[in-house]
Formats: structure tokens, sequence, C-alpha cells
């Protein structure tokens, strides 16, 4: 029975072992001191260590100077908690140091044991960093056009409605412009559209420069783009917009050995008290750039309730 007892604890040593050495995520065993008492190969590539530099080391050693005053503290009320495991899902990120000194964040569940008078703790510990990553593209992708780099047209309605509100309480003056780029159809049909998304980015990079930080720019589609200008009247946005114009008249577009003159319309709608949401603002903008281009384009016009 003793020889059968063996085998079987043998076996399952073994398939512990595999389990330990084969997980993706990093597994590391502390004692009362707070001293590394085992450590995955996942734990060891994660923190940028062999398996003998931490043998018997300080955890501490694996968590940046500022948290690590901290730490003994929050390990210690763990072990005299009711609590018996962390999970992860209930934990914020926190930051791991590794050996070259770099931080990263990392997910944790922890769990103790009872070793004789002495309690283990053990932590399950998930590098997130490159999680964290790709949710910073998909919110950057949720706000910003691919091509230009601008916001969307969906963040920037987003943007426009939280500025009626701002208004509607403390009656800070927004302009709102709409532009676009004139007989863009014949850029793409003469030149194909390599020549036309140069254009577009060559218009895009044109914006930024003459906005401030305060201002918001973004392209609506196609080729019609949106500028929010803070603190801004009407008059004072038709000297932008036709600073911007001139500017656009004058340059030079050049991709290969094709080189080509583009103008823009660009209609000015000044937020008042008559716009109740983003659509009738968009409205009042998209009238006035209407006007503009029924009346010979590559020009600024103000909308008027007249």
């Amino acid at each position: 029975e003793k020889k059968v007892l063996e085998k079987k604890l043998l076996l399952n040593m073994k398939r512990y072992e595999a389990v330990f050495q084969s997980a993706h995520d990093g597994i590391i065993t502390i004692d009362s001191h707070q001293h590394n008492k085992l450590m995955n190969q996942a734990a060891t590539q994660m923190f940028g260590y062999q398996l003998h530099e931490m043998a018997g080391q300080s955890l501490t050693k694996l968590i940046p100077q500022k948290y690590r005053s901290k730490h003994k503290e929050y390990v210690n009320g763990f072990k005299n908690s009711p609590t018996d495991s962390r999970p992860m899902q209930t934990r914020a990120t926190v930051l791991g140091l590794r050996n070259d000194g770099s931080e990263f964040p990392v997910e944790i569940t922890i769990s103790k044991i009872q070793v004789k008078e002495n309690i283990e703790l053990t932590a399950v510990i998930r590098d997130v960093s490159k999680k964290n990553a790709l949710m910073e593209e998909l919110i950057v992708a949720a706000h910003e056009d691919p091509l230009t780099k601008l916001f969307n047209r969906r963040y920037f309605t987003e943007l426009l409605n939280k500025e009626i509100l701002r208004f509607k309480r403390f009656k800070q003056k927004f302009s709102l412009l709409m532009l676009d780029i004139d007989h863009f159809k014949a850029v793409n049909d003469n030149h194909g559209h390599m020549v036309g998304d140069e254009v577009i980015r060559h218009i895009s990079a044109l914006i930024r420069s003459h906005v401030r930080e305060t201002d918001t720019s973004g392209r609506y589609g196609g080729e019609e783009f949106t500028i929010l200008l803070a603190d801004t009247s009407a008059e004072n946005a038709f000297v932008f917009a036709e600073r911007l114009r001139k500017e656009v008249e004058a340059a030079v577009v050049k991709y290969n050995d094709i080189e080509l003159n583009y103008t823009i319309s660009l209609g000015v709608a000044e937020v008042d008290s008559s716009i109740k949401n983003y659509e009738a603002w968009i409205e009042s903008a998209d009238a006035a750039l209407y006007h503009a281009k029924e009346n010979g384009r590559n020009k600024v016009s103000i909308y008027k309730s007249d």
C-alpha cells in the first residue's frame, strides 16, 4: 500500500510539475518573509531573470521602488485576513519590474496555504502589456480616421453635442467650420485614388498646423472636414477660414511626378440658442458651405438664419 501511494504521489507531482512549468502565466510562491520559494519558467522569462538569480530572493526585487514600502503591509494584511484567494477579476492592474529596469502592467491571482506554522503565498501573474496596448489601439481606432489621423465623424459629433450643452450653460462662443475640397472627384478620375489620398493628407496637415490646442478637427467623410473653434465668433472664424483657404490655394501637392493645385470651400456657423442639437449645427454650417460652392467655390460663407 505504501508503494502504491508513493507511485500515486510521484505521478501527481509529475502532473503538477508539467502544469507548473508549461503554464503561460507566471507562478511564484513566497514564504512568510516574502522570499521566493518557487518560480516557474514563465515567471523568469516575464521578469528577465534566471531561476538561480531569484532563488531565496525577496519578492520586492520584482516590484517598482515606489510600491515596495506598502507591499509588506499589504501581504501581512492578506495573510491575516479570512480570505484564502483573490482572483484577477477582483484586482486592479499593478506594475511589475523587469531585470532591465522597465515596468510593465500585470494582473495577479493570490492564494495562501498553511505550511506547518507558516503561511505561504502563491501568485499567478499575467503580463497584460500587450492586452493594454491592444486596448489603446482599439480606443484610438474608435476615435481616429486612419488616413488623416484626425477625429472621425462619430467621435466629432459626440464632441459637438457636449459643446452645445456647454453653450447652453455658460454661453461660451463656439464656431463650426465645414470645408469641402473643390472638384475632388476630378482629382480621383484624372490622377487616381492614390493622388486623391495624398490631397486628403495634405489638407489634413494644413488643418492641424492652423488649429489651436483648444480647437478640434475631424474628417466628416470623403473630402469633407470639420473644425470646431473654441471661444470664437463667426466673424473670427471667417478670418481663420479665409487664411486657411488662401494657404490651400497657394499650395502645390506633389505625388511622384504629378504636381497639382486644389482649392476648398468653407461654411461657418456660430452656435446660438436656436441650435438644439449637433445635427442642426452641422446643417447650418453645411448650408453655408453649399452657399460658398454655389457662388463659385474657393470661398468662405457665414451662415445667417435669414
